[in-house]
């Protein structure tokens, strides 16, 4: 948002069903951007009538879309609500640029959508399928862009903000595995990189950021407890917990069968992707939303692991073998 308000827009609607981020996201405009014009909408990505008057009413140039879950074992436990918020949310808003023809449409998306271990990436891949079908169709005339990066440092659910908590408590600070790694980058890198990439893209392109190289989590609570003062292991232990439920070691950028394209931004390229879109895949688009509505757990994750055939998830693929239920 701030970094919006550099290109001095006519209006910057901030649509989000949390009330309280949006109150001091509020604060912040009055206080350091008087004279940029604003509205806080409270609105939930999956409420399409809600959404539709909104588009209706502001009719915006350009969406740039991070509504989504994204606590990886919470989502484990909870299939239909992450392909609800991830999958249906990005649906309608996809669908409601595409009829109030939006100029630009930026989705953001995640590194776990590549060869998803877990439903929260796997809801974000078929999300990415989804804006990838509209993005061909003939009578489309909005530009629609998708990103793909890493965890965003300080971000809600990040990992610092939780290892600061647990070394104030005087730990011990939990790390799931001793060789897992992330990749990181900064709020205000990532949110440049986003404009950036909405700004370049043609249409239909997934671009990926370079994130440098992966974190060791491990080193990162050595650092962070050094950094308050302690001694790792002395002062503050540390614990290793186990791999959560569908928590990958190392998180990936890219699918095997893609290729990356450089642009003129060296820390931006675009995933070349090989998806088929033929007609039972769009049928299978149209039957999951159907099943997400009617709060089908098992056709929905049938139709997920039909759409997304790389997804593999130990737990929620063992729900599938115990369920006799064939889509119809």
């Amino acid at each position: 948002m701030k970094q919006l308000t550099g290109f001095n827009p006519k209006k910057i609607i901030l649509l989000d069903q949390a009330e309280t981020p949006l109150h001091f996201i509020g604060l912040c405009m009055d206080k350091d951007y008087p004279n940029i014009a604003y509205e806080k909408i409270i609105a939930d990505v999956t409420n399409l009538k809600r959404l539709e008057y909104i588009f209706e009413t502001f009719l915006p140039d350009i969406v740039f879309h991070g509504a989504a879950y994204k606590h990886v074992p919470m989502m484990e436990c909870n299939p239909i609500e992450a392909l609800d918020v991830n999958f249906r949310g990005t649906k309608n808003l996809v669908n409601l640029s595409h009829k109030f023809k939006v100029d630009r449409f930026v989705f953001v998306s995640t590194d776990k959508a590549v060869n998803p271990t877990n439903i929260m990436g796997a809801s974000k891949r078929c999300a990415e399928i989804y804006v990838q079908s509209i993005s061909r169709k003939a009578s489309n005339q909005t530009t629609f862009i998708m990103t793909r990066f890493g965890n965003v440092l300080g971000s809600n659910g990040s990992v610092i903000p939780h290892f600061k908590r647990q070394i104030e408590h005087n730990g011990p600070v939990t790390v799931t595995h001793p060789e897992i790694t992330r990749y990181f980058m900064t709020i205000d890198e990532a949110c440049q990189l986003v404009l950036e990439a909405g700004g370049m893209g043609k249409g239909g392109e997934i671009f990926v950021f370079d994130m440098g190289k992966p974190v060791k989590i491990l080193d990162l609570a050595h650092n962070m407890i050094r950094l308050s003062g302690f001694i790792p292991n002395i002062d503050i232990p540390i614990e290793f917990t186990g791999l959560r439920p569908g928590e990958k070691l190392y998180e990936e950028l890219l699918a095997d069968k893609e290729n990356t394209q450089p642009t003129h931004h060296q820390k931006i390229m675009i995933a070349k992707a090989t998806y088929d879109f033929d007609n039972s895949k769009i049928k299978l688009l149209d039957d999951l939303d159907e099943f997400i509505k009617n709060n089908n757990q098992n056709k929905s994750l049938k139709a997920l692991k039909m759409l997304v055939p790389e997804f593999q998830s130990k737990t929620l693929l063992e729900q599938l073998k115990e369920s006799a239920e064939e889509i119809s």
